[in-house]
């Protein structure tokens, strides 16, 4: 199965759930093989870097500096990144204004947000970026962290 997050311009919420979500998949030994988490890509523009509270929040999780940094964010309507959602299993989104910026139907039908896939429903992933504040901003990706760790343990469920 393979995975693809997006949000709004792949800054924030997409790369963090990218660089977790892989993490957690490669940690675990029924999901390590069955399951490809993608590079993640903007679906409404793309930003120039990631954003560096996003930087900040990864190294508190152990991940290398150094390597976040090198993260460049993606945009669904370049040839590189079409490819990741043509191929992709299930898209995941942070809101359900993500699906509509997907303007490929077939794209669009492969498409849950982040609350769907972790508690069966709809709840809005909101956009740490209007966080400035690093203690608030981390707050919001612990909540995005725990809708992954829900969402792993689902597919470990699923794919027993």
């Amino acid at each position: 199965m393979k995975v693809l997050f997006v949000c709004s311009q792949n800054m924030c919420r997409s790369p963090y759930c990218e660089m977790m979500f892989r993490k957690l998949v490669n940690e675990n030994e029924i999901l390590k093989d069955k399951v490809e988490v993608t590079r993640s890509s903007a679906v409404m523009t793309p930003g120039t870097s990631i954003d560096p509270l996003t930087v900040e929040a990864l190294v508190r999780e152990g991940f290398d500096k150094d390597q976040v940094e090198l993260h460049r964010p993606g945009f669904m309507y370049r040839a590189d990144d079409r490819k990741l959602f043509d191929e992709a299993d299930i898209i995941v989104g942070m809101t359900k204004s993500h699906k509509y910026m997907i303007l490929n139907p077939k794209w669009r039908k492969k498409f849950k947000t982040l609350s769907e896939v972790a508690i069966g429903e709809y709840r809005a992933v909101p956009d740490p970026w209007l966080q400035r504040d690093t203690e608030k901003y981390i707050a919001e990706m612990n909540k995005i962290k725990a809708y992954l760790l829900k969402f792993k343990d689902n597919l470990e469920n699923e794919l027993k």
